[in-house]
């Protein structure tokens, strides 16, 4: 029974907040994956596009709020996301007529993108903390649980209890559906496979007739749909606060290069691969371990890898690591 117990309290408080925070970040590094495998240049403003996208999202949000619409048990963020999508897809497409086609037709190095990106992210970051504050925003709504601890007592038998979020159920579906659609997107339709044939051959595609603006294009429009939903997601998930997505940068970025750079597949497994090795290294194992050894010999401390303070470190040693003995990544990324 005290197996059961550690079962249930590791997938409380490790498997499934993992899961659905390797889902935000697989989303959030497909974004970033997408610009490098496409347009060639690491893309720095990726976590401030997410912090934009979900801020336009909870304009939306408040927005059918005040008219007194609801999306039943599931968050109204839910309902807001098209409105979130385009108006981030509006700022991304300025902003690449603006700024990055200048550099694109000067034949820049990536390098300079990279340098041109920072500068974009750091504009974005402003906008959207002159905008919406700098404050924490909670913008949950709905039923707050699929099911509760105490349901999962009651129907297990078992003294430890097992929840699971709405947001967290809500993510993981997401998730799938829209990876289901990107992949279905760059394999079989027309767009897809010169976008595909672009991150090949650039040369060769050029020389096919495939419009390279129109891939430029069609790249930035997933960006943003991509950027939006993991942002929306992971605030619902946590909470609102544009410089928490501005920290979200190197986990995602972690999870691209672990994956490989320009891989989509790759993108997502590194998501996972991060969010489970943070969850992993800061949780407290004291409860599953006290159900697995006798009481004697149960930890007097937390045991406790890491203090979450660090939580980001563990990206980073995951970053260095990679970048040491795989710099191509898990799935043989583009590696310039």
């Amino acid at each position: 029974m005290d197996i059961l117990n550690a079962i249930v309290a590791f997938t409380n408080f490790v498997f499934i907040p993992a899961t659905a925070y390797g889902a935000q970040l697989a989303l959030g590094a497909l974004g970033a994956t997408l610009v490098y495998g496409i347009l060639r240049f690491s893309n720095f403003a990726q976590g401030d596009t997410m912090a934009f996208g979900t801020m336009a999202t909870i304009y939306g949000t408040w927005g059918l709020q005040a008219m007194g619409v609801s999306f039943g048990p599931l968050p109204t963020a839910l309902l807001a996301l098209p409105f979130g999508i385009l108006v981030t897809v509006g700022l991304l497409l300025a902003t690449d007529f603006s700024v990055y086609r200048f550099y694109r037709k000067q034949k820049v190095a990536p390098t300079i993108l990279v340098i041109v990106s920072l500068g974009v992210m750091f504009v974005m970051n402003g906008i959207t903390r002159i905008m919406i504050g700098v404050e924490e925003q909670n913008f949950t709504d709905g039923e707050r649980f699929v099911f509760t601890a105490r349901e999962f007592k009651e129907w297990s038998g078992l003294n430890e209890g097992m929840a699971l979020k709405t947001t967290q159920a809500v993510t993981i579906v997401t998730a799938v559906l829209v990876v289901a659609w990107l992949f279905w997107f760059l394999q079989k339709t027309r767009t897809g496979k010169s976008m595909r044939a672009f991150s090949d051959n650039e040369d060769l595609a050029l020389l096919s007739g495939i419009n390279p603006n129109h891939v430029v294009r069609v790249t930035w429009i997933l960006v943003a749909i991509l950027a939006t939903i993991a942002g929306v997601l992971y605030g619902l998930d946590k909470s609102f606060k544009p410089f928490t997505y501005f920290q979200l940068l190197l986990p995602i970025f972690a999870a691209a290069v672990v994956g490989g750079l320009g891989n989509p597949l790759g993108a997502i497994a590194g998501g996972f691969v991060v969010a489970y090795s943070e969850v992993f290294v800061t949780y407290a194992w004291k409860k599953v371990i006290g159900y697995l050894v006798p009481a004697d010999m149960a930890p007097d401390g937390l045991a406790q890898l890491m203090s979450t303070d660090y939580k980001l470190a563990v990206s980073f040693i995951i970053l260095i690591i990679v970048l040491l003995f795989m710099p191509t990544g898990l799935f043989k990324g583009k590696s310039g």
